[in-house]
């Protein structure tokens, strides 16, 4: 039994360490593909997919363009799988993924009015630029200029003193 008052709650919850590991891990595993490019890229072929989806009055253009804009925002989001999926394919992903936001532009509402086409490039060509990174050099591994001996130890040439030729 102890005399102690309860400890007083704070204003923000802490995570357990369960979810905390969690979402560590989940950063780990986001540092190792390109996920923004992924991201962006699926919410401009999200965007272009549904564009003409919306109500008349939202659209400019009904009919087989419909159909279009619907299959190159499939094809976007396929990209967007891809890129995140496979890190290894991330080049013909994004190329696939800037040719098809920019074919948007005419298929398909102008491209989702312009947002979905710029998402989509922007996705793309950030997928096609990523590059992984590279694991951190080892400590004392070989180098052009890795001292062989300490400081204390390296001689000191003898300084003459005398005659102003040498």
């Amino acid at each position: 039994m102890t005399t102690d008052p309860p400890p007083e709650p704070t204003g923000a919850p802490t995570p357990t360490p369960t979810a905390r590991g969690a979402r560590l891990a989940f950063r780990r595993w986001r540092r190792t593909r390109p996920f923004w490019a992924a991201v962006w890229t699926g919410t401009g072929g999200f965007v272009i997919f549904f564009l003409p989806m919306a109500p008349l009055g939202k659209i400019l253009q009904v009919g087989v363009g419909g159909i279009a804009g619907m299959s190159g925002g499939v094809v976007l989001m396929a990209m967007a799988l891809l890129i995140l999926l496979l890190p290894g394919q991330r080049h013909t992903a994004g190329v696939i993924a800037v040719i098809a936001g920019v074919a948007s532009f005419p298929l398909s509402n102008l491209g989702g009015l312009f947002v979905g086409m710029a998402l989509s490039v922007l996705g793309g060509s950030m997928a096609f630029a990523w590059l992984p990174e590279k694991p951190a050099r080892r400590r004392g591994g070989r180098g052009l200029l890795r001292r062989t001996r300490p400081a204390a130890e390296t001689p000191v040439p003898p300084v003459s003193v005398g005659s102003g030729s040498p």
